[in-house]
């Protein structure tokens, strides 16, 4: 079981309360909120994901990484698999990062460092 620092203000800071998967895997889930009038840029921008962040995210342990939009409220569903491995410190000080979140900050609720406002979905249901 990871346990990571508390904060309900940094994506990648939150406390997870998370099951490994047989494949050690974790699934990991969140929820982000877009500003109303950008659904289309929003899906625009990540249509045309950087490949170096892209590559980033892959080669530090995300995988099968999905986000889904909720149109009546405008939430954004995330839900990915990270490996055991993860580092949670990595990404918000990478580069990479730091310029994909100024790039998206216009369009999305965030943080004063540009992270998206995120809050950790709890698992309560899982079939295989």
């Amino acid at each position: 079981m990871a346990k990571l620092a508390a904060t309900e203000t940094s994506l990648f800071k939150l406390t997870l309360k998370i099951k490994k998967m047989a494949n050690n895997t974790i699934r990991n889930a969140f929820k982000m909120k877009l500003k109303p009038g950008f659904e289309a840029e929003y899906k625009k921008r990540h249509d045309e994901i950087w490949p170096e962040l892209a590559s980033l995210l892959s080669q530090t342990g995300i995988q099968d990484y999905s986000i889904f939009l909720d149109e009546e409220t405008l939430i954004l569903f995330a839900v990915q698999k990270i490996s055991p491995d993860f580092d949670f410190d990595l990404l918000p000080n990478h580069p990479i990062v730091k310029k994909w979140w100024a790039y998206m900050g216009d369009i999305m609720e965030t943080n004063p460092d540009n992270s998206p406002l995120a809050i950790q979905l709890k698992e309560v249901f899982h079939l295989d």
